[in-house]
C-alpha cells in the first residue's frame, strides 16, 4: 500500500508542477473542443502490448528525465510539462478496492486545494476491466489545473493508473482530449 501511496504522490507532484508552471502555453493545443477529442498522437503499448492507449500530439516519453524509478511509472509531458500522461503500473494493493483509491487521491488532491473541484468519480468498463475514473479541477499557487485519473486492475492482477493533467483554461476544451485518450485505452 506505501508503494501506490508513493506512486500517487509522484502524480500529484507532477501535476502541481504542471499547475505551477504558468510561464509558458502550449500553443499547438487544438483550440477545437472536438478536434482535442479525438488524439492523433503516439500509439503506446505498456505491460508487453497489455495495456494501450494513443497520446494527444505534442506529448513525448519524459519517463528517463522525471523519474528515477524502474520501468513502473511513465511520464509523457509535452516541453512546457502542463500537459502530461502518467502511468503507474504496481502490484495489486491487499484490501483495496477501485473506490477506496479514487477516494483516498482525492482526498489527497483536496489536502492541496480545499475548493477541489470533482466533476467524475464513477466506475467505468474498459475491454471487460473494471476501472474508476476520477476527474478533478485543482488550483495550485494560483493556477488551476484538470486532472483525469483512470484506476485498474489488469487481468494479471497488476494495479494501473492513467493519470492526465492539463490546463484547466478551457475546462471543456480539457475534459474532451482526457475523454479522447480515455476512449483509446485498450486493455488485453
Amino acid at each position: 500500500m506505501r508503494k501506490v501511496t508513493k506512486l500517487m504522490g509522484i502524480s500529484l507532484l507532477v501535476l502541481g508542477l504542471a499547475a505551477c508552471d504558468g510561464a509558458t502555453k502550449d500553443s499547438k493545443a487544438p483550440a477545437d473542443s472536438a478536434a482535442a477529442s479525438v488524439p492523433s498522437g503516439q500509439q503506446v503499448s505498456l505491460l508487453d502490448g497489455k495495456l494501450t492507449f494513443t497520446l494527444p500530439n505534442g506529448l513525448a516519453d519524459q519517463s528517463d528525465k522525471l523519474t528515477n524509478q524502474p520501468s513502473n511509472v511513465h511520464i509523457y509531458a509535452d516541453g512546457s510539462n502542463q500537459r502530461a500522461v502518467i502511468v503507474i503500473v504496481a502490484d495489486k494493493a491487499a484490501a483495496s478496492d477501485l473506490e477506496t483509491l479514487a477516494k483516498r487521491m482525492e482526498e489527497q488532491q483536496r489536502s492541496r486545494d480545499a475548493n477541489l473541484q470533482v466533476i467524475t468519480n464513477k466506475a467505468v468498463e474498459i475491454n471487460g476491466a473494471s476501472m474508476r475514473q476520477l476527474d478533478t479541477v485543482i488550483t495550485v499557487a494560483g493556477q488551476k489545473a484538470y486532472s483525469g485519473v483512470l484506476l485498474g486492475m489488469m487481468p494479471d492482477g497488476k494495479q494501473v493508473t492513467l493519470q492526465i493533467t492539463l490546463p484547466a483554461d478551457n475546462q471543456q476544451q480539457s475534459q474532451d482530449v482526457a475523454a479522447g485518450v480515455f476512449n483509446t485505452v485498450k486493455i488485453k
